[in-house]
Parts: structure tokens; C-alpha cells; sequence
């Protein structure tokens, strides 16, 4: 039967395999990687990238365990108890602003009563929305999907839609993708089917980025577009604090700060009630930034 331990080679693996693939679609930069523990149990391995088509990027691995803070059995709804959680996290901030931010995150999570569940998924945060790169890579997470169960992706692809929102801002962060969470024995999956879509999840991801790296980072670019791209990555920040659950979960449980916060840009601004120009790129892409865009 699956355990643990497997689970976290496989994970080790996975981190292993991306970061050797975005080495060579980036053709500069390598990986320094950073070893940690964690004081309440268990630790990781913290991976950066600074390249000539990544400007800041990081593939992390972690495996931590220990008891589970009373605040955080609140908002799981689980009993008291000990933990164990693992995953590879991944956030990439290009140099050029006609490649996208992506990310991606696997996660494994069980208490010692036997529950578990897995979660995850993969959004992609383009500064300018390109409509072909767009259906490419829905196209890609669909198929992946539908390998596993045709009920995955229009499922999936909502709770992205819904996920990855900014409320205050009332767009998406960017053109979605897919995220799950929770997912353990319901609907006849075993943990072993759970997790052969997991594994797929996380071995999609590098094929997907290096095509768009490789497709879009000899693109031109100017003052203009650089502008617009620290806009974007102001709003990345936004939501990274403001609203996502994994930083959150991650500081709850006094995960390593560094990683944790390994998804924010080298450089981002704000711009008091900016105005895009009517028809221009940016003005394009605000509005692709809806929910329930379908682009297959």
C-alpha cells in the first residue's frame, strides 16, 4: 500500500526532474539549492534560479511534521492530532514581460488518525494574455485531466477560476488553470489513484513551461511593457499575501519564511488608480482576467 515515504522520493524526484529542465530552456542560470529544518519536525530543500529568461524562480521541496496548531485544526476541521505534509512548491518570475509567471504546487497531507488527502494544481499568470498560449495550456491540463477522470477538469478548472481571484480587485490573477484540494477516498479513488493524477499533474509542468519560455523569451519589448509587467507582478503580490491559503497554512505552522515567501517578485510596483489606454495590449488583457473564460 502506498506510504509516506514513498510519496516523499517521488516528490524529491519530481523536484529533481524540473529543475534539470528549466536549467537547460534557460541555457544560464542553476539552481542553488538551500537545506532547512524545521524546528517543529521534519524540513525541505529550497531551490532559486536567477537566469537570462527566469529572473527569480524556485522549485521547493518539503517534508514537515509535528503537532498541528490549534488555529489551523480550526480552519482544516480535523481532529487534534499530529501532522505530516509534503509537496513541491514552484513560483517563476520571467526577465521578459512576454513570458508568463507560472506556478505550480503538489502537496500530500495525512494525520495520524489516517486521514489524508492530496492537493495542488497549475496557474499561469501572463503580463499580456496570448489566446494561442492560452488554449495550449488548458488544452495540456485537460488532457491530463481527462486520463484520470473527464469529471477532473471542469471541476478543477472552476475551483482555479474561483481560487485565484483578487475580491478586491475583482479580476483573476491571471488565466487560470486548475486546483484541487481535499482529495482523498471520495467517488471509489484510492490513494493510489489519487495519487497517479497528482504525479501527472506535477510531470505536465515542465513540458508546459519551457514551450512557453522557449516560444515567447526572444520576443520584443520595451520600456513600456517592463512598466505593465511590475503592474502585474504588484497584483501577484497582492493575492500571495492577501489571499492565498498555502502562504498562510505555511506561516501558521512556522514553515521557513524564506520558502514560503519564495513566490514573491525580484521587483513589482503600484500605481495609484492606474488607467490602461482603451484598446491597447493591456487594456486586452484585463479583459481575458474573468472567471469562467473558456479557452477549449
Amino acid at each position: 500500500m502506498l506510504n509516506k515515504e514513498q510519496i516523499v522520493t517521488y516528490f524529491q524526484s519530481l523536484q529533481d526532474n524540473i529543475c534539470a529542465a528549466l536549467e537547460t530552456a534557460d541555457g544560464s542560470g542553476k539552481f542553488i539549492e538551500d537545506k532547512w529544518d524545521r524546528p517543529g519536525g521534519g524540513g525541505g530543500r529550497a531551490r532559486v534560479i536567477h537566469g537570462q529568461v527566469i529572473e527569480k524562480g524556485g522549485v521547493n521541496f518539503s517534508a514537515v511534521h509535528g503537532e498541528l496548531p490549534a488555529n489551523i485544526i480550526a480552519k482544516l476541521g480535523v481532529e487534534t492530532g499530529k501532522f505530516f505534509a509534503s509537496g513541491v512548491s514552484i513560483v517563476h518570475h520571467p526577465v521578459s514581460p512576454m513570458v508568463p509567471i507560472i506556478h505550480m504546487n503538489v502537496r500530500y497531507f495525512e494525520m495520524d488518525n489516517g486521514t489524508w488527502w492530496f492537493g495542488g494544481g497549475i496557474d499561469l499568470t501572463p503580463h499580456y494574455v496570448n489566446e494561442e498560449d492560452a488554449k495550449f495550456f488548458h488544452q495540456t491540463l485537460k488532457n491530463v485531466c481527462d486520463k484520470h477522470d473527464v469529471a477532473y477538469h471542469p471541476k478543477f478548472k472552476t475551483w482555479a477560476d474561483d481560487y485565484f481571484y483578487l475580491k478586491h480587485r475583482q479580476e483573476t490573477r491571471g488565466i487560470g488553470g486548475i486546483f484541487f484540494d481535499r482529495l482523498g477516498g471520495q467517488d471509489g479513488h484510492t490513494k493510489e489513484s489519487r495519487f497517479a493524477f497528482v504525479k501527472d499533474v506535477g510531470e505536465a509542468f515542465a513540458p508546459i513551461y519551457t514551450h512557453l519560455m522557449a516560444k515567447n523569451k526572444d520576443l520584443a519589448y520595451g520600456e513600456n511593457e517592463q512598466k505593465w509587467q511590475a503592474l502585474r507582478r504588484g497584483r501577484y503580490v497582492e493575492f500571495n499575501l492577501v489571499w492565498d491559503k498555502g502562504t498562510k497554512f505555511g506561516l501558521d505552522t512556522n514553515g521557513r519564511t524564506e520558502s514560503i515567501l519564495m513566490s514573491m517578485p525580484p521587483m513589482a510596483n503600484w500605481v495609484y488608480n492606474h488607467q490602461v489606454e482603451e484598446g491597447s495590449a493591456e487594456a486586452q488583457t484585463l479583459g481575458f482576467l474573468k472567471k469562467g473564460m473558456e479557452w477549449v
